[in-house]
């Protein structure tokens, strides 16, 4: 495994740079940013990770250890491979990525050349867990149990409108004290009781 290179840069294009170590050329991918960032006859050091397939051998390397770390996590995803990997590396800071994770997005992923809807939303469903987004970012709001929405389609059912009973529901678990894990029958008897019989009804 060649974890990191480090010599002078020979040549660089906008997806590759050619590093020489010790006489041994090594050409090493990388993304667009980091490319206009080397210069020819300057030293550089690269985080490698090395791609070994039965056809061929490739070198992908950043310029910190955090984005070789996002890299090999993004390449466990299904139907992630390398160079869409380091496409969403072209695209997104790592501090973005475990952001958009965090807050459950998949939208920035839907940008990147080559990660479909489907790929996208597996790579939020697929990191989550595994990475956490910077200090100041508020995770996702937690979706609505399974307790609340059979007490919103309980109401409903009774003949309240949908957008009041999700209200009601919210307000009663807002203000239950604990943990406001209520039973079904106790959640719908308190916001029956919020609504009120003077709740009109359509």
């Amino acid at each position: 495994m060649i974890s990191s290179v480090r010599g002078t840069v020979l040549s660089v294009t906008t997806s590759h740079v050619h590093v020489d170590v010790g006489g041994l050329g090594y050409s090493v991918q990388v993304t667009p940013q980091h490319a206009l960032t080397l210069r020819v006859g300057n030293e550089t050091r690269l985080h490698t990770a090395l791609i070994v397939r039965e056809d061929d051998m490739s070198l992908f390397g950043f310029a910190t250890l955090p984005e070789l770390e996002m890299f090999d996590l993004l390449r466990g995803v299904s139907g992630v491979g390398p160079k869409s990997a380091l496409g969403v590396l072209a695209t997104l800071t790592p501090d973005q990525i475990a952001s958009a994770v965090a807050a459950e997005d998949d939208a920035p992923f839907r940008k990147v050349s080559g990660i479909g809807p489907k790929t996208a939303k597996l790579i939020v469903v697929s990191l989550a867990g595994k990475i956490f987004a910077p200090v100041g970012v508020a995770p996702a709001a937690a979706q609505p149990s399974s307790t609340a929405q059979n007490v919103v389609a309980a109401l409903v059912g009774l003949g309240w409108n949908e957008r009041v009973a999700i209200q009601a529901v919210d307000e009663v678990i807002d203000a239950a004290t604990g943990d406001g894990a209520l039973p079904v029958p106790a959640l719908l008897r308190l916001a029956l009781a919020r609504l009120g019989p003077q709740q009109v009804r359509s």
